[in-house]
């Protein structure tokens, strides 16, 4: 029955044998406060792996009513993401942030860098992000920045002191081969060039001719990217997220893998614990080449066609689950400490709820798949209310970038470009004091996560229940150990644990559209249900 994990909610005794909570769920504030959860195993997290919030700044939040968002906007929306009470309830209950590039740049999205020292003066001062980073702290909330170094802006200093340097033909300036560069007729086929104005030379500009490429074969640009992210982990941020990672060296993923070992390396000297995920947009066999150096995003579990998404519509957790432990064996074997770090949407593709409706349960049942599951899962803002957005007709990036709706005075606009329609029924204020809405679930299926630290940390082995398409696995942490199963499709299971040699008797979490009850070692489980045993 569609909506029935409302139940589960309201009436925590019945459906939840290890219920903690009491009352009504609703605070003074009139927001419902998920408040049955069993936390008695909660552990603080102090490692990696964590759920992140995609945060797109100029879309987030505006404190100063010019429309764009800006860090001040993230430090008054806190509370919304961490309130640094797991035991309240009240925020979604974040442990980690990705903030998409803040620094000095002329284009809304602020990839193209035009000064890394500084951050762009709409979104605020290296004042507001230090106050950030040392909120972040006292809620031990990770603060990863976004990192763009295979390109510049053509505004950066940098580029303007390698355009002179050609143009007087002084091969002995220290920038003369800061960026990649080639004589006229010399242009190697695959990659793209625009001229250096005022010479017969050309410089490579592979996304857009205002990114020229950085050229990471000169020492002096190895260490000028060591120093910034030497700046800002002196200024208190966590780590990084590194933009377009296989594109350091354009076409070569051995030698940009290469480049990585050396950069994670010198990090790590800096920073032992950094938190670091890389861009690699690919297949799992070239993404394992970065592996070595450090985590990448999963970009086949991700978008319309990923594993999430196929398994959320009715596909076989079994199967998604073997795929999980499968790449974990990969990975892990490559670097012990590896993690797997899914998600289902981000800034550059279709927002998650298009494809993945709420009303269908899909929504709800793909959030299950990869938040209750191990690694640094990353949620893209806007997702946990239902946040709709698509390049469409009018094909563009700005229209799956569109402002947070907040529906309580916050004047963030969308972004320049965009042509979506206006939502309505996902915002904030509309879901905030619902047991029923997508942000509620959202919080109670992250609180289930924190409640139940096996799930993101532990030794992971797939299960999967023949002919039913029921599946999940076990995680075993410090010797404790909890089942997490997942029914993805329409109809009601019934599963036997012990035929599956499975021996778990407490059933501590329901969550999902429907019921589920365990009678010795019986389980059934609604259908796009999932549940947690111990």
């Amino acid at each position: 029955m569609k909506n029935r994990w409302i139940l589960c909610l309201l009436l925590a005794a019945i459906l939840l044998l290890a219920a903690c909570g009491q009352g009504s769920g609703k605070d003074d504030s009139g927001e419902f406060a998920v408040r049955d959860v069993d936390l008695s195993h909660y552990a603080e997290t102090e490692d990696n792996a964590r759920v992140f919030y995609e945060i797109f700044v100029g879309s987030f939040s505006d404190s100063d009513g010019d429309g764009i968002g800006d860090l001040r906007g993230v430090i008054n929306r806190f509370d919304y993401l961490n309130d640094g009470d797991p035991e309240s309830g009240r925020s979604l209950g974040v442990e980690g942030i990705w903030l998409t590039p803040v620094f000095d740049s002329p284009s809304y999205h602020k990839y193209n860098v035009t000064d890394y020292y500084a951050i762009d003066p709409d979104f605020g001062s290296l004042e507001d992000l230090k106050e950030l980073a040392q909120l972040c702290e006292s809620r031990n909330v990770k603060l990863i920045l976004d990192l763009p170094i295979n390109h510049t802006g053509s505004r950066n200093a940098w580029f303007t002191a390698f355009i002179n340097a050609h143009r007087q033909q002084d091969e002995s300036d220290p920038y003369y081969d800061f960026y990649c560069w080639c004589p006229a007729g010399e242009t190697p086929a695959g990659r793209h060039f625009a001229p250096v104005s005022g010479t017969d030379d050309y410089y490579e500009c592979n996304f857009d001719n205002s990114m020229p490429e950085l050229n990471f074969d000169n020492p002096a640009v190895r260490e000028a990217v060591l120093d910034i992210a030497r700046f800002y982990l002196d200024l208190g941020v966590d780590g990084f997220r590194f933009d377009a990672a296989k594109y350091v060296y354009y076409g070569d993923n051995s030698s940009s893998a290469d480049f990585w070992d050396w950069y994670m390396a010198e990090l790590r000297k800096l920073e032992p614990e950094i938190y670091v995920v890389a861009e690699v947009w690919d297949g799992d066999g070239i993404t394992d080449k970065y592996y070595g150096a450090m985590n990448c995003f999963n970009f086949t579990m991700s978008q319309t066609g990923g594993l999430i998404a196929e398994t959320a519509k009715a596909g076989d957790a079994g199967r998604y689950a073997a795929y999980v432990e499968s790449y974990l064996n990969t990975v892990q074997a490559i670097r012990p400490d590896a993690m797997i770090v899914p998600f289902v949407s981000n800034h550059d593709m279709d927002r998650a709820s298009g494809f993945l409706t709420v009303a269908s349960g899909q929504m709800q049942m793909a959030a299950n798949l990869y938040l209750l599951g191990p690694g640094s899962p990353f949620l893209y803002y806007g997702e946990e209310i239902g946040l709709r957005g698509s390049r469409g007709g009018a094909n563009t990036d700005a229209n799956r970038r569109l402002a947070m709706l907040w529906d309580d005075g916050d004047t963030v606009a969308d972004p320049e470009g965009s042509t979506y329609p206006a939502q309505e029924g996902v915002s904030v204020a509309e879901q905030l004091g619902r047991a029923d809405s997508l942000y509620s679930y959202y919080k109670r299926l992250i609180l289930i996560r924190r409640a139940n630290p096996e799930i993101a940390r532990g030794e992971y082995r797939a299960v999967s229940v023949p002919d039913s398409k029921v599946g999940g696995f076990v995680s075993t942490l410090d010797g404790s150990s909890v089942l997490v199963l997942h029914n993805p499709s329409l109809g009601g299971k019934t599963v036997d644990l012990a035929a599956l040699g499975l021996d778990f008797t407490q059933l501590c979490a329901v969550i999902g559209q429907e019921e589920a009850s365990l009678e010795g070692s019986i389980l059934t489980i609604g259908g796009q249900t999932s549940v947690v045993l111990r």
